[in-house]
Parts: structure tokens; C-alpha cells; sequence
């Protein structure tokens, strides 16, 4: 399985912080942020990992990361985004890196405190389709909600005025070949974008989606200049990226 992680984005929410760099690369605690979504990967045994990125700052992604043997990489792939279109056109770009396996695609900003190595293991195991990995929060609201029937997940509903649960969908999603052909299907949002929840409920209209429960805590890195100061915090006291 390979990995791709989406570090596109201009960053408006961590203004001023971003005027001058992508936000991927501004510090959590004593690291780069994407130091932390690229050790997640790679602690689920992912060994080939594809950024993609975008804006005026990606130059500095390769004279940070270079080609990833600090990691224990084997191979360090780049993509540059030319526009802001969203998630899933990031995620498209990954299509011929991906060569019709299955991926496991992370957002640049999304921070765990322990692992998904369990969630990437049991999707090893699942013969097709995709996964998605879910965490109970206070304000559903706020995210995309998963509505859940017995063990299944029958849709996805984006910012809810009334949630159908309290799990929310992280940015951490597995798939299989057909999410290519399913995001050159997709219709713009409202808001221009080809949408990541309109992949993940064309999945779950096929009967083809299951899902993960994430232990420990999860953080949005990039939500706000509050988020991003909160998991400063977090990572300092407790660490990240944990195997235990």
C-alpha cells in the first residue's frame, strides 16, 4: 500500500502565520508539521509516499524532506496542485503514483496522538472498497458526520446543523483503485471544490465503505490559530505518532 499525503492549501485560517510559507511547514512543538503526518504513515508500514502540494512555498517541501530517508522512506514522490479545487482534485493527482492499488491518504494537517496501524491492517485484509477513520468529538458540527447503523456507515452529512452522531470524519482515508473514477465523476461543490465527503458517500452508496474507530486523541493542525496552538500543546505533553 502506498500513501499520499494532501499539503495543498493557502492556509487563510493561520493568517498572518502563512503570509510566507505553506502551513504545513509552520513548527508543532519541536518538529515541522509534516514531519508528524508523514511518521504516521509510515509507522502503518508504508514505505512509498506521494506529497502533494501547491502555492508559492512547495519548492521548500523538497529541501525539507528531500527524499525521505530520514523517514525510512523508500520512495518520495512530488505534486503540485496548480489551484485551489479541493481535496478530492489533490487527491487525483495521485492517480498515476497509486497504479491502481490501494492508498492511504492523509491531509498535511491532521495530527494523532497514537497510531492507525490497526485500521491500515484490517483494510490490508478488506478485498476492496475503502475506510474511513472516525473520532467521537464535542462539536460534530463543525465537521463531517458520519451517520452509523449497527456496524455500518450509511452517509455522510458535511457540517450538520443536526448531527446524526458524534463521530467525525478525520482526514485519514483508505482506498482502493476506484477512487480515481469516482472523483472524475464528481460535480463541483458550491463552493467550486471537488469534495472529499461526495467520494466517501459515492462508496457508501455502492455498499463498499467501512470504517475505524481512532484511538487516542486527533487534531486539526490547521483549523484555526486556536487549533494550532492547542496541539502544540498536546504534543508537549503528551507526544505523538505513539506506538504503545
Amino acid at each position: 500500500m502506498k500513501g499520499v499525503i494532501l499539503a495543498g492549501g493557502l492556509g487563510t485560517r493561520l493568517s498572518p502565520l502563512t503570509k510566507i510559507t505553506n502551513k504545513h511547514l509552520l513548527p508543532i512543538y519541536d518538529k515541522p508539521m509534516i514531519f508528524y503526518p508523514i511518521r504516521t504513515l509510515v509507522n502503518a508500514g508504508i514505505e512509498e509516499i506521494l506529497l502533494v502540494t501547491g502555492g508559492n512555498n512547495a519548492g521548500d517541501f523538497l529541501r525539507l524532506l528531500g527524499n525521505g530517508k530520514e523517514f525510512g522512506l523508500r520512495e518520495l514522490q512530488y505534486a503540485y496542485q496548480e489551484r485551489e479545487g479541493g481535496i478530492a482534485e489533490a487527491l487525483a493527482l495521485a492517480e498515476h503514483f497509486a497504479e491502481g492499488g490501494k492508498i492511504a491518504v492523509m491531509l498535511g494537517d491532521n495530527i494523532v496522538e497514537r497510531n492507525i496501524v490497526r485500521a491500515v491492517e484490517a483494510y490490508r485484509r478488506q478485498e476492496a472498497g475503502a475506510k474511513i477513520l472516525l473520532k467521537e468529538v464535542e462539536n460534530p458540527r463543525d465537521y463531517g458526520v458520519a451517520e452509523i447503523s449497527g456496524d455500518r456507515i450509511v452517509g455522510i452529512e458535511e457540517k450538520p446543523l443536526h448531527p446524526k452522531s458524534a463521530y467525525a470524519v478525520i482526514g485519514i482515508y483508505l482506498y482502493d483503485g476506484r477512487v480515481f473514477d469516482i472523483v472524475k465523476n464528481l460535480t463541483p461543490s458550491a463552493r467550486g471544490e471537488l469534495e472529499i465527503t461526495d467520494v466517501n458517500n459515492a462508496y457508501i452508496r455502492m455498499g463498499a465503505m467501512t470504517y475505524d474507530v481512532l484511538d487516542g486523541w486527533w487534531a486539526d493542525a490547521g483549523s484555526s490559530i486556536e487549533g494550532l496552538m492547542k496541539v502544540n500543546i498536546l504534543v508537549y505533553e503528551t507526544g505523538a505518532n505513539r506506538m504503545d
